[in-house]
């Protein structure tokens, strides 16, 4: 039976019904979610209760994780100096809008999600082993592909944190990042998820209303709304205004 992995809706709701419709279209019962729910959107508290609804099991994200941890942004401002401008908007302002949105029984759920999924076979991760931060780009080779993954006693690997999906086959081991559902950074602003069927994995690109979306978040209070509208607009990431 198919096995979808849908991953980094970050509050999207218009994006996820869509991959939803999509999936039922195509009799797609087993999905897995890949993280990064709610945070940078204007539907955060909508996604998580649509996922719940659904039953989706799925693993916590990194955008998940800093609602909890705010001691997160040193240790990740260490490691990244120069992502200060998008370490300071995500933890001053993102963080606790989205807090305000979901509140403390959604939060709790989220603390739950574990850091890993596994289904026939196939292994599900927000980003790397025992790494919510870091992970392979779509243009690593494959060294640091099996490097990363390789030991985590998986046929297939999936994982999402890049916004940026491709299936990439080695010798041992099948290696694939969903992409995006709610922010795609590969320059396609479609929904995008990975479809896994008897062996094969495919990326699948999937219309949505987009100006619709951007309607309903530029009306919302969302800190940084019209940055993140045009990230959607474009499929791509825009720097955040210094």
């Amino acid at each position: 039976m198919p096995v979808a992995v849908v991953s980094d809706i970050h509050g999207n709701l218009t994006a996820l019904d869509a991959v939803i419709a999509d999936l039922e279209r195509r009799g797609v019962e087993r999905v897995l979610h890949g993280g990064d729910l709610a945070l940078a959107g204007g539907q955060g508290a909508e996604v998580i209760d649509r996922i719940r609804e659904l039953g989706w099991p799925g693993v916590v994200g990194n955008t998940d994780e800093l609602l909890w941890r705010p001691q997160e942004r040193e240790a990740q401002l260490e490691r990244a100096p120069k992502l200060k401008t998008l370490l300071d908007l995500i933890f001053d302002r993102y963080a606790p809008a989205t807090l305000e949105q979901i509140g403390p029984e959604r939060l709790a759920w989220l603390e739950r999600l574990p850091s890993e999924q596994r289904l026939d076979g196939l292994l599900v991760l927000h980003a790397s082993p025992d790494d919510l931060w870091r992970a392979p780009m779509a243009d690593a080779g494959g060294e640091e592909l099996a490097r990363t993954y390789a030991s985590c006693g998986a046929e297939v690997v999936v994982y999402g944190h890049i916004h940026r999906p491709f299936v990439r086959r080695l010798d041992a081991i099948t290696i694939a990042n969903s992409g995006s559902v709610g922010a795609p950074y590969d320059g396609d602003p479609r929904a995008s998820y990975v479809l896994a069927d008897e062996g094969e994995l495919e990326v699948i690109r999937v219309e949505y209303d987009i100006e619709r979306e951007i309607g309903l978040l530029l009306r919302s209070q969302y800190p940084g709304r019209a940055q993140i509208a045009e990230m959607r607009r474009r499929g791509t990431y825009v720097a955040p205004a210094t």
